[in-house]
C-alpha cells in the first residue's frame, strides 16, 4: 500500500513541477497585451480568453500538487493536539465525510459540462471563437489527481493507525 502512495505522489508532483511553468506563460500573454493596449492602442482580440482559460487551468491542475504539500488551508489547531492516532482518525473521517461527497460532484459535474462543450462544440463568445472543451476537460483531470492524492493522504493515515495498533 506504501507504494501506491509513493506512485501517486511520484505522480503528483511530477505533474505539478509539469504545469507550474503554465503560469508563467500567462504572465508572457498579459505582458504582451498590456504592450498592445498601450504601444498601439488596440488590445489583442484573443488574450483575454486565453488568459482565463490557462488560470483556471492552471489552478485545477495544481490542486493535486497543493494537497500533497499540504498548501490547502487546514484547520489544524485542535488536530496538533490530539495523538497521532486520534489524527490518522480524524483524517480519514475528514475524508470521507467532506472530501469524497465534493469530489463526487466534482467529476459528476465535470464530466457533463465537458462532455456538453464536446458534443455542442461549444466555443467562447469573444472576438475570437477558442473551444473551451480543452479547458473543461481539465476540471475532470484536476478531480482525478486530487482524488489519487487523497487515497494517499488516507493510505498514510490507515498505515499510521496499523503503526499505532502494533506498538
Amino acid at each position: 500500500m506504501n507504494a501506491i502512495a509513493k506512485a501517486i505522489d511520484t505522480f503528483n508532483e511530477w505533474f505539478g513541477r509539469l504545469v507550474a511553468p503554465l503560469l508563467a506563460v500567462i504572465t508572457l500573454i498579459v505582458i504582451y497585451d498590456i504592450f498592445m493596449r498601450f504601444v498601439f492602442g488596440r488590445p489583442s482580440d484573443w488574450a483575454f480568453d486565453v488568459t482565463k482559460m490557462l488560470f483556471g487551468a492552471h489552478f485545477m491542475l495544481m490542486a493535486a500538487y497543493g494537497l500533497r504539500h499540504h498548501a490547502h488551508v487546514e484547520v489544524d489547531v485542535l488536530k496538533r493536539l490530539l495523538s497521532r492516532r486520534k489524527q490518522a482518525v480524524l483524517d480519514i473521517i475528514g475524508y470521507l465525510i467532506f472530501f469524497v461527497p465534493f469530489i463526487w460532484m466534482l467529476l459528476t459535474f465535470g464530466w457533463a459540462f465537458f462532455y456538453r462543450a464536446v458534443s455542442r462544440g461549444e466555443t467562447t463568445y469573444g472576438m475570437m471563437a477558442i473551444p473551451v472543451a480543452p479547458v473543461k476537460s481539465v476540471i475532470v483531470i484536476g478531480a482525478v489527481c486530487l482524488t489519487l492524492q487523497a487515497v494517499a493522504i488516507v493510505i498514510r493515515a490507515v498505515k499510521q493507525l496499523r503503526e499505532e495498533e502494533h506498538a
